[in-house]
């Protein structure tokens, strides 16, 4: 389909004056190209801005060296400038867990690294600020979301402030950003001043003591100053206990943090949008396709998105190493079956598409529906995850809506197949509810996902073996994966299928040693798998995993945890995945001798035994296709298909938009 320049928000001089436009209301600056879709969280700000009746222009991945042309091609907005940094947090983009360059960026024309700067949140607003001071700077996307309080930064190595603080932006806008960012716009247009907007939810700000709105009341968390942070980690792990917790209640408290002289003040977030709320933010008149100044070029992202479809927002697994709750909330927001039916409608008719939906899924695919039943014991709720460590009595896990779901879609004139590259939670379907309507819902789905939306490899993600580890990963025992590989084997069986399961597995998490990792490779053998697509734990801001490693105590209950930090012993955990490799066998065996476990080396290592990889590499997930999860989301998650090494590719998964 052939789209006009107008069908897009305005990137230029030339493109304002194609509307008839002299200036804007607000104009987004995006570290990401500009590509015109609901999973690019710029294009979703934008067009929210524009159906509240704001003129609203966005310059992608401007040019940061020289005399700043590109800050200043559009003069000065009439409200404010946004900062929208990237789908992804700038540096996961950018390096591996092992702080080496990736081979190519997911969100730039043709996978070009030049085209954003590390932290481009704070190097752009200091040039807006220097160029136009008097105009209110605002931060939102997931770089700024998860460094709205003092955070460990694991590419300087360091605990950082408030990212107002080395910014110098007047506010940040956290989380899911519709809400907060148009009440901010009409109090703008009423003629408030910046420093007067104090009472928006689900915004930062920074502030005197003696001018906190309300002085400091009962009612509000004071956490330990960032001075004192500095001092004893044991006091930025008390203070994450809090953090998370209200990132994740319906009816959240104030927190304030003091910092350089000053006061953080984190307005709790709105509650959850509604279905009616979700499915306007989703209908609003995407082009989907990325902006015709890219005519001819790749940019990896969208390639591995544009044939699928978000269902959902919000993710109440409460995984201690993602940032999805801490971006989007537990509580699930679900689209309407109608409006999902309609952008499978525009799918169909996009330019490629040849009948496949690439992925009919959200930041977990199969929570689509689920809630509390007793919704005023919802809103008293601390807890970061619905489903450890034991599934909440209160949730309903029923799966008939995600069912009806998908036999709608599948119904639709032009579609062959909608496969589901989200992340299964097997978990959910394991459980056994009081309720025999919502198991046989649940046996129903299990069955319907094996048999009809799988494209040969169904990906899941157990991450460890050890109980220990996985009570602090916040995931379920491993023997519930032997369970489910014995239903999926089955329904396999019986359908005449030839199916395999991915599961991904994490290195060096927070508690994790290296015995565990042998004893990871001993059990993943016996189960047939030789992994190659795995994850060597990256610190992020502001997750469990994170203030864990940084800090070495659990922030729940301040007892010392100890994680491999030195590249030595990252690399030593790692090793463990690729027994399969001869070049690998000796250093193993070595390292089970030195950690007093000889008795896996008959295991990993049997001379009759070691073979080295199998021809067809059958339990490897070397085909990307449906490797995409949720560029739309927060944190989100997918790879592109790159060179770089497999065991790094993972990293990005937990963080985006």
């Amino acid at each position: 389909m052939d789209y006009k320049l107008t069908d897009f928000l305005p990137t230029t001089k030339k493109e304002l004056e194609l509307r008839g436009w002299e200036e804007v209301d607000v104009i987004l600056f995006s570290a990401d190209a500009y590509v015109d879709h609901p999973s690019f969280g710029a294009a979703v700000i934008g067009r929210t801005l524009e159906a509240a009746g704001y003129r609203v222009a966005i310059v992608p991945q401007p040019d940061w060296h020289g005399d700043y042309r590109d800050f200043k091609k559009l003069g000065r907005p009439r409200l404010f400038f946004g900062i929208a940094p990237g789908c992804m947090d700038s540096m996961v983009n950018k390096y591996t867990a092992n702080r080496r360059l990736r081979s190519e960026d997911a969100y730039s024309p043709d996978g070009r690294h030049d085209m954003r700067p590390e932290y481009p949140t704070i190097v752009y607003s200091k040039i807006l600020r220097e160029l136009y001071p008097d105009v209110p700077i605002i931060l939102g996307g997931i770089e700024a979301s998860l460094r709205r309080l003092t955070h460990y930064d694991y590419w300087q190595d360091k605990l950082e402030k408030c990212i107002l603080c080395n910014s110098g932006a007047d506010m940040i806008t956290y989380g899911m950003g519709e809400k907060p960012t148009i009440a901010l716009a009409q109090k703008l247009s009423e003629g408030l001043p910046i420093s007067q907007i104090t009472d928006i939810p689900q915004t930062v700000f920074l502030t005197r003591k003696e001018d906190i709105p309300g002085g400091i009341t009962e009612r509000d968390i004071v956490l330990h100053s960032h001075e004192e942070c500095l001092k004893n980690k044991r006091s930025q792990a008390e203070n994450f206990r809090h953090i998370e917790e209200q990132s994740n209640m319906m009816h959240a408290q104030r927190l304030l943090q003091g910092v350089d002289g000053r006061f953080v003040v984190v307005n709790p977030p709105y509650p959850p949008m509604t279905t009616a709320e979700l499915d306007a933010s989703f209908d609003l008149p995407y082009t989907r396709v990325p902006h015709p100044k890219y005519k001819g070029k790749r940019i990896p992202a969208y390639e591995m998105i544009k044939f699928s479809v978000n269902i959902h927002r919000g993710c109440f697994g409460g995984c201690a190493f993602c940032t999805i709750s801490a971006h989007q909330g537990k509580f699930i927001t679900c689209r309407s079956k109608e409006s999902i039916i309609k952008e499978v409608k525009k799918v169909i008719q996009m330019d490629g598409f040849k009948g496949y939906l690439s992925d009919l899924g959200g930041p977990s695919a199969n929570m689509y529906g689920m809630h509390g039943r007793n919704h005023k014991a919802c809103e008293k709720c601390k807890r970061p995850s619905c489903i450890h460590p034991q599934v909440c009595p209160n949730l309903n896990t029923d799966h008939s809506k995600l069912l009806e779901v998908y036999r709608a879609v599948d119904a639709l004139p032009g579609i062959k197949k909608s496969f589901i590259g989200s992340g299964v939670r097997y978990d959910l379907l394991l459980h056994k509810s009081k309720d025999e309507a919502v198991n046989k819902a649940a046996m129903e789905y299990t069955r319907e996902l094996i048999k009809n939306h799988v494209s040969g490899r169904l990906k899941v993600a157990p991450e460890h073996t050890s109980e220990r580890v996985l009570y602090l990963m916040r995931k379920p025992s491993f023997q519930q994966f032997y369970d489910f590989k014995r239903i999926f084997d089955r329904i396999n069986r019986e359908e005449h299928l030839n199916q395999q399961i991915i599961p991904y597995f994490i290195s060096s998490h927070p508690g994790c040693t290296e015995a565990d990792m042998a004893e990871l490779a001993v059990k993943t053998k016996q189960l047939d798998f030789q992994l190659e697509q795995v994850q060597d734990f990256t610190p992020t801001p502001m997750t469990v995993s994170t203030e864990t490693w940084y800090t070495g105590y659990d922030p729940y209950t301040l007892e010392p945890v100890q994680s491999a930090k030195t590249q030595r012993d990252k690399l030593a955990q790692r090793q463990y995945f690729f027994w399969y490799k001869p070049e690998e066998r000796r250093g193993i065996e070595q390292s089970l001798r030195r950690i007093g476990r000889p008795d896996l080396i008959k295991e990993l290592c049997p001379h009759s035994d070691f073979r080295g990889p199998r021809p067809d590499n059958r339990n490897s997930r070397t085909d990307n296709r449906n490797s995409h999860t949720d560029y739309r989301h927060a944190d989100y998650r997918k790879d592109s298909r790159r060179q770089e090494p497999k065991e790094e590719k993972r990293g990005r998964n937990r963080h985006k938009r």
